[in-house]
């Protein structure tokens, strides 16, 4: 069975009005969703480890509350610390949005490392909403930047606008800028509707209505790789 490895924030709060931050809650659960509904197995890493910060759950979304009521909202609540897991385990590694990552994945050596590594091994790389952050300030081997010429998408400065994001006060820099900034061509759609990207091995979606169709396009990819033999994931002591 292929594992994807979901790294999560742990900051919970964002911005100089220390307004609420965390994962966005339907974007770890719908994707996790569609993983296990379709055989694969789905672990958890946050920055700090531990109980990782959320915000945005709706008990009316239906997806929603079946993850909340489950066993892998059990298992993230106790997640491995990012740096103590042997990443190289995995398959696939998935970062959901929300706005805590705006602090801890810009520029956290260790989620540089890793997805330096999963994209040269062409492994899949997904991430949504503000959870693209994570891929700004990834230096490859050959010394470019990850996100150079590469087709991109993420939350725009149209929804930020629209949510009332104010730059500073809620948001520390605008994601689609930074990413157009590092050589990114950032595509989107219409505000909140569903859009998704596949680049090489980046899958990138542009809000928490493209998280089901993120993790499928993930799953594509999976499923287009051979079979290998990948050992199964153990914890650095």
């Amino acid at each position: 069975m292929k594992t994807i490895l979901f790294i999560v924030t742990s900051t919970n709060t964002t911005g100089i009005g220390k307004y609420p931050a965390g994962y966005e809650f339907s974007e770890v659960a719908d994707p996790y969703l569609k993983f296990v509904d379709n055989d694969f197995a789905v672990d958890f890493a946050s920055i700090l480890g531990g109980t990782p910060p959320f915000v945005g759950y709706d008990e009316t979304h239906e997806q929603s509350k079946t993850f909340r009521n489950g066993n892998g909202f059990k298992r993230l609540n106790f997640s491995h610390k990012l740096s103590d897991i042997n990443a190289d385990a995995y398959d696939a590694i998935f970062f959901p949005g929300g706005l805590g990552p705006m602090t801890d994945m810009v520029s956290n050596p260790t989620v540089k490392e890793i997805i330096k590594m999963f994209y040269e091994s062409g492994r899949p790389i997904g991430a949504l909403c503000h959870g693209p952050v994570a891929l700004l300030n990834v230096t490859l081997s050959n010394g470019s930047n990850l996100l150079y010429g590469k087709r991109v998408n993420a939350f725009t400065r149209e929804e930020e606008a629209l949510d009332n994001h104010m730059l500073g006060d809620v948001i520390p820099f605008m994601l689609e800028d930074e990413l157009a900034k590092q050589g990114a061509i950032f595509s989107h759609t219409k505000p909140f509707e569903a859009f998704s990207i596949v680049e090489d091995n980046l899958v990138t979606g542009q809000n928490p209505a493209s998280a089901t169709e993120v993790a499928s396009k993930m799953i594509q990819l999976l499923n287009k790789k051979k079979s290998i033999n990948i050992r199964t994931p153990f914890f650095w002591l």
